[in-house]
């Protein structure tokens, strides 16, 4: 009867992945490490409307794109590699940098486990702590000057506990804890990003409007630059030029008796 149940379960998550390639062009893969099932329903609430999670297995998930390949849909092939470790699928057709932005406001705090590694540089502010004079010796384990100061311990100096990158160890761990001390947060990390059959990293969602913009009036300057420079008239030097002999014709009545309408009110100004 059990095994009823989990084929039924089974083939009702394979239809519904499928729909939702059908129903989505776009979709984010997110690392789901650390996300407990709290937090899960948490982010889904924050995207309701607008995007839709889907977890499943690897291997099924690899099995549904394979199958929907085979019946034409060719433009899920990029997908197929990316599906391993502990991903899911956010499927939207909304702005994908939006939907980024959406899943980074949802982070939550964390405690530093024994044997993770770190975030970020994780640094103890010199001052009186919470730890009752019990705990000075934990303290030195650790290498941490401190004194006793009402009762309660205090650090002498900030203290570098460990850097982005590193392992944290149990007496790291079991300190930030005693104190209260949360350094990470977790949450759905894009990995990357999938529009209409293009697959790309998630820094390509930076990108706006305005920087493309910037990027290509910066490069028809550069072109203008070169063209003049070579005396090789282009569309985006061929305005500069005007300028250019505009500048040079103004020069020449400023300096000479010959003239132009244009040139009169430089020439009066000259006093000539």
């Amino acid at each position: 009867m059990a095994s009823k149940k989990t084929q039924s379960r089974k083939y009702q998550l394979a239809e519904e992945l499928e729909g939702h390639f059908d129903n989505f062009k776009k979709a984010l893969i997110v690392q789901a490490d650390n996300v407990g099932s709290n937090q899960l329903h948490e982010i889904r609430k924050a995207l309701r409307g607008k995007a839709v999670i889907y977890c499943g297995k690897n291997t099924q998930m690899r099995r549904v794109v394979r199958k929907l390949i085979e019946a034409g849909r060719i433009d899920l092939e990029p997908l197929v590699g990316c599906l391993q470790l502990n991903v899911a699928l956010v499927f939207t057709n909304e702005n994908l940098g939006d939907m980024r932005d959406l899943l980074k406001q949802n982070y939550m705090p964390a405690a530093a486990k024994a044997g993770s590694i770190a975030q970020v540089d994780v640094s103890i502010e010199k001052g009186i702590t919470s730890l009752e004079p019990t705990q000075t010796n934990f303290l030195q384990a650790l290498n941490i000057g401190s004194k006793i100061t009402k009762g309660m311990i205090e650090i002498i100096n900030d203290v570098q506990l460990f850097k982005a990158g590193d392992k944290v160890d149990a007496s790291q761990a079991a300190l930030l804890q005693k104190l209260g001390i949360c350094p990470f947060a977790f949450g759905l990390d894009v990995v990357m990003a999938f529009d209409d059959g293009a697959l790309f990293a998630p820094a390509v969602l930076d990108i706006t409007d305005a920087s493309i913009a910037a990027t290509f009036q910066f490069a028809c300057k550069n072109i203008a630059a070169i063209s003049i420079e070579q005396g090789t008239p282009t569309l985006v030097s061929v305005p500069y030029s005007i300028l250019l002999a505009y500048a040079n014709l103004l020069a020449i009545a400023a300096e000479t008796d010959m003239s132009f309408k244009q040139a009169d009110s430089v020439r009066k100004f000259l006093g000539k």
